[in-house]
């Protein structure tokens, strides 16, 4: 019975927790715009029924294994299609990342 008696006076000396609020400053995101890439430089060679034979000759002339990768009109629209959805979203994602640093950062007028 004593042990119990320890046990429930040592709860009584408990002080009553204080909760409060300290607004913490916002660090800021310290990251700088990505650089563009540099990109390659393509030859675009279009090749045609017409001129087939012609093309074929000169990249042999010139070292070149001629090689077919080729799209038709259609899907060529495709594709400049889809790199102006990427170039879309790349712009997207630079707009949300200057929001992230004006929230964080605060607005340089300020």
């Amino acid at each position: 019975m004593p042990i119990l008696l320890i046990f429930l006076t040592s709860c009584s000396s408990i002080k009553k927790l204080e909760v409060f609020k300290t607004e913490v400053e916002r660090a800021p995101l310290n990251l700088d715009k990505p650089e563009s890439p540099d990109m390659e430089t393509l030859n675009w060679i279009i090749i045609t029924s017409d001129n087939a034979d012609e093309v074929f000759a000169k990249m042999k002339k010139d070292g070149l294994d001629p090689v077919l990768f080729s799209l038709s009109d259609e899907d060529y629209e495709l594709l400049a299609k889809n790199f102006a959805q990427i170039r879309a979203y790349i712009i997207k994602q630079g707009a949300t990342l200057e929001q992230y640093k004006k929230y964080y950062e605060g607005d340089d007028k300020e």
